[in-house]
Parts: structure tokens; C-alpha cells; sequence
């Protein structure tokens, strides 16, 4: 999609926590190179405002409250092919970043990223470039080899990965299904599904795979 006539890059934030997204509209809004085009605090509501507004790049979280962050790229392409999506999270990089570039953003950072960073993550991806890290390039080469594809954990959905991370990190199923606007039960099943495709027996071996394959911090 081409810029708006001001020759500024036309951003959307989609972000949960009012705090950070406001801090993200200010920094934004305050901003030569960009204009702040929207926010939302869900997925759907960005879809919806899709219909009627001009983006050029997507501010994305991993964790929303209606859907995980890495489907959601999936159905904004469907809408609009063209549009950039900056993948922002507070997970590590090694955690999501492969599965976010693979699903179709154009890059990733963690939100301890400095101000710099982020705005040259956005000009380059408004520009219809990758924004990628070295240390990245090497997971997505493994990747695109098939190497990577021969771990268990990349057996796991999108959502079931996630849960797998939260369950690593020593989080409750009870946390879980609030914290992600789940049954318990539906995190029950996942949880089943997660130690089935991946060979384990109970979340203490989950959590020691998890730890040494670089998933969670140590």
C-alpha cells in the first residue's frame, strides 16, 4: 500500500495494555516519519478498522486477549496482502520470531527494543523490507532447510506453542486460561495435545525441554 500524501508512514498499534500502547501513540505521533493511523486492543477490532482505514504498517503483539498474535497475521494479509506487520513482543526473539516471519510479518523485536531501533524497524518494513536480526537469519536458514522442522516443538500450532511456553515458564493451567481468555478445559486439551505431539509424559519434562532448547530463559 503506498503512503498517505504527507509522505509519512500511516501506523496502526495493536496492543492490550493501554499504558504501553499510549506510549507507543506518543512516540508515534511525535514522530516526523510516521503518523499514528489507529490502535486497538484486539485483533478483531483491527479488522475492523481495516475496512475504512489506510495502514501501511501493523504494530503487533503476540499475546492479545481474543487471538494469539501469530494467527492474526495470517488473517490481516488475507485482507490486505500489501500491509507490513511488525511483530513487537515481550517474548524473546528465539521464542516467536522464526514462526512470525514464516507466518508473514516482516519483522521482529522485543519491546525492551530502544526507540531507535523500533523506528528503523519501521521505516525498513514500510519500505517492503525484512527487519531481521543475524542471529534470526540463521534460525530462518535452518529453517527453510527443513533442519528446524525436526524438533518437536515445531509439531505445535501456534496456540499450542504458546501454551507450551506458558506452561515451561511454571505458569498454572488456571493462569493460563485467564491470562488467554480460555476454558480451562480448552487449556486442558491443549496441554494433552502439546505432551502427545511432542513425546513428553508431564510438564516437569516439558519445562526441561523448553529450557535447554532456548525457549524460556533458564
Amino acid at each position: 500500500m503506498k503512503k498517505a500524501n504527507t509522505g509519512k508512514i500511516r501506523v496502526f498499534i495493536v496492543e492490550d495494555h493501554p499504558l504501553f500502547r499510549q506510549g507507543l501513540r506518543v512516540f508515534f505521533s511525535n514522530d516526523q516519519a510516521t503518523t499514528v493511523a489507529g490502535e486497538a486492543e484486539t485483533g478483531r477490532e483491527l479488522l475492523e478498522q481495516m475496512k475504512t482505514k489506510s495502514i501501511d504498517v501493523v504494530i503487533l503483539d503476540i499475546s492479545l486477549p481474543d487471538e494469539n498474535g501469530l494467527d492474526m497475521i495470517k488473517e490481516i494479509k488475507k485482507c490486505q496482502p500489501g500491509i507490513a506487520i511488525l511483530m513487537l513482543s515481550a517474548h524473546p526473539e528465539k521464542r516467536y520470531a522464526v514462526r512470525a516471519i514464516k507466518a508473514g510479518a516482516s519483522g521482529y523485536l522485543t519491546k525492551s527494543s530502544p526507540p531507535k531501533a523500533v523506528m528503523a524497524a519501521v521505516q525498513k518494513v514500510a519500505r517492503g523490507e525484512h527487519y531481521i536480526s543475524s542471529r534470526l537469519v540463521d534460525e530462518l536458514a535452518l529453517s527453510l532447510k527443513g533442519e528446524s522442522g525436526s524438533r518437536p516443538h515445531d509439531l505445535l500450532s501456534n496456540r499450542e506453542f504458546q501454551i507450551m511456553c506458558m506452561l515451561a515458564t511454571g505458569k498454572t493451567t488456571s493462569e493460563i486460561a485467564e491470562e488467554l481468555c480460555l476454558s480451562l478445559s480448552t487449556i486442558f486439551t491443549h496441554r494433552t495435545h502439546i505432551l502427545e505431539k511432542m513425546g513428553l509424559k508431564n510438564t516437569p519434562q516439558l519445562m526441561f525441554y523448553a529450557s535447554s532448547h532456548g525457549l524460556i530463559d533458564s
